[in-house]
């Protein structure tokens, strides 16, 4: 098999199942091997493509896992119970090196993603659009563009400087738009923060144009991609960026000024009554903008694995203590008096024998088959809440009830009242750790806004000038693009 001809593999032609459920779990394994140039020659292998993008996006060493697990553990919430460089035990303690094993697998698998979305969009164009017709080709490509928006955003929260610092004026990642499908073609400088960035909304803006408005199902509403995934994730890429009008202005054309706050358009979205069934079977309310599905087929590639699942990091039980990485910081956000013990999301924890306290969000044993969550209904409304209140610099009516919306899901009794605008970003900020513990987001949240990355444990803090405040670039990326530079 040549090399083009492996890299087509490589970007998993998959055979679509025929159930439809099975279809909905979009299967991204590679099950057979097409030639280069037949690769987009039937409906049957670009849709099979097309899959396999979000397949490449849900490895357990991307936003399938691990992706999520690093940016719980470089914040304060989580202690490490095994000092296991392989599970990250460096990432906690805040000392990884350009050749650790989490540095380089999150940059190879999130560029490999980036690739291979380069590679079927480039399919596309050439021959994939005469295929399926331009309606049908339009919508892939805002597939495609929207999971390359995701994975850039995504390596950009750790390998490069947050936007804050500079208005993006600081290196950022290279800016890989053309597939590589050989040797000789990894040369390329970084472009700075605000390019990617500016990229990233193209796509996403590309995405939101031309993908549909709502899909045929439940399921692929939380697993495909459609416009509210597109514009909800430009409200957290705006927030990062700290362009409040634009988080304001992207919110706004999903989320009513009153309650209840139920999508205006579109897909349904809105909270589900009960937080906690957005955890469990079938992970297919109306709150999961977009999640990533997991099934316990025989392929290794449709479940992140022991050393890579949510489950396996966070969950423990005095039955099955299986392998869990990280217990819960007793002095973290656990131990906020105003998050009271009647609230729905503290039955999202348990405590073992040992009275440690583990996260239960991610609970299925293995083959780990617990939906990765990449973006809820509630961070759209707290993220307006946020922009509004730092745009308007006041105590802002709008944002005052979006806030207590989201805690009066879970805890009915209380009602939030900062008093200061100081007071309702505290709060604001509070709510998001809580709501999104084991989510991914704590760490985003610190570094948007230039915080220091707290100590816990015995792991030091990190100010935002300190080394080790973003990631040093893979080694293997240092060596093999020549015109790469190290932060």
């Amino acid at each position: 098999m040549n090399r083009r001809n492996l890299y087509i593999t490589a970007i998993g032609v998959a055979l679509i199942l025929s159930s439809s459920c099975k279809k909905e779990l979009l299967d991204p394994t590679p099950k057979t091997s097409v030639e280069a140039e037949n690769a987009f020659d039937t409906k049957f292998r670009i849709e099979a493509q097309a899959a396999s993008l979000y397949g490449s996006l849900k490895s357990g060493l991307f936003y399938g896992g691990r992706y999520l697990v690093y940016g719980n553990i470089r914040g304060e919430d989580f202690l490490n119970e095994t000092g296991n460089l392989v599970t990250a035990s460096d990432v906690w303690s805040m000392n990884v090196a350009n050749s650790a094993t989490a540095v380089k697998t999150l940059w190879s698998q999130g560029f490999l993603t980036i690739n291979r979305c380069n590679v079927f969009i480039e399919g596309m164009t050439a021959k994939g659009a005469a295929v399926v017709g331009d309606e049908a080709a339009v919508k892939y490509v805002a597939e495609a563009r929207l999971v390359r928006a995701l994975s850039f955003y995504s390596l950009l929260q750790v390998y490069s400087r947050p936007y804050a610092d500079g208005n993006g004026d600081k290196p950022g990642l290279p800016l890989r738009l053309t597939g590589v499908t050989g040797p000789g073609q990894s040369d390329m400088a970084r472009s700075t923060v605000a390019e990617v960035y500016a990229q990233i909304l193209d796509d996403l803006n590309f995405a939101e144009t031309n993908l549909p408005a709502t899909n045929a199902s439940a399921s692929l509403n939380t697993t495909r991609a459609h416009k509210n995934t597109a514009i909800s994730l430009k409200t957290r890429v705006y927030l990062s960026m700290g362009k409040y009008d634009q988080v304001i202005a992207e919110a706004n054309k999903l989320v009513p000024a009153t309650a209840p706050f139920k999508a205006k358009v579109n897909v349904p979205n809105e909270m589900a009554a009960d937080i906690t069934t957005v955890f469990k079977t079938p992970y297919t309310t109306n709150e999961s903008v977009f999640s990533l599905p997991m099934s316990s087929t025989s392929s290794p590639l449709d479940y992140p694995g022991t050393q890579n699942s949510l489950a396996s990091y966070f969950y423990f039980t005095n039955a099955t203590p299986g392998t869990t990485e990280f217990s819960l910081n007793p002095a973290g956000v656990v131990a906020n008096t105003g998050w009271k013990a009647t609230d729905k999301r503290r039955t999202l924890l348990f405590t073992a024998a040992s009275g440690k306290q583990f996260l239960a969000k991610f609970t299925t044993p293995s083959p780990y088959t617990d939906f990765v969550p990449v973006i809820r209904w509630p961070e759209v409304l707290l993220n307006l809440a946020e922009a509004r209140v730092r745009s308007t610099n006041t105590v802002d009516a709008q944002a005052l009830l979006l806030l207590n919306a989201v805690r009066q899901r879970s805890d009915a009794t209380t009602v939030l009242a900062p008093a200061t605008v100081a007071d309702f970003i505290e709060a604001i900020l509070t709510e998001r750790r809580i709501e999104f513990l084991g989510e991914g987001l704590r760490a985003p949240d610190l570094t948007r806004l230039l915080l220091t990355l707290p100590a816990k444990g015995g792991a030091p803090s990190k100010g935002p000038t300190e080394a080790g405040y973003i990631w040093p670039i893979s080694s293997d990326e240092l060596s093999l693009n020549k015109l790469m530079k190290d932060n």
